[in-house]
């Protein structure tokens, strides 16, 4: 079993930015990718970013492509991701991520939740215009 703790949501102002934090324990030789996704109110979990445990792959949603910068630090067992230019439609419940078999390719057609194993428990976002 992986556990995921997020971390570094809150309040913030349109265009400000916000660094957010997924430290991973437990079985964490086990993963193979880490990312994130959001959920915003009355929508479906979408994906956000991922990045392949060797840190090889990246890739983002074009909705936050140039903005959000996903990262880690091996050491830690910590992924971040790094949000500027932050606006109102990024106001949403961000959620760590991590598979220990499903490449980080494929991380943008995720569109259920039990199609990822672990979960983290989710942090607050709320962009203000």
């Amino acid at each position: 079993q992986v556990q995921l703790a997020e971390s570094g949501g809150g309040l913030v102002q349109a265009g400000g930015s916000l660094r957010l934090s997924c430290a991973a324990s437990g079985r964490t030789f086990s993963i193979y990718a880490m990312g994130w996704f959001r959920q915003a109110p009355g929508k479906e979990r979408e994906f956000v970013a991922t990045m392949d445990w060797i840190g090889n792959y990246i890739a983002y949603s074009d909705s936050v492509k140039g903005r959000f910068t996903i990262s880690r630090d091996s050491a830690k067992n910590t992924v971040y991701l790094q949000m500027n230019t932050l606006k109102p439609e990024d106001t949403a419940v961000y959620f760590c991520a991590a598979d220990p078999t499903r490449i980080a390719s494929s991380w943008n057609r995720v569109r259920t939740k039990n199609e990822i194993d672990y979960w983290g428990q989710g942090t607050q976002v709320t962009v203000s215009s």
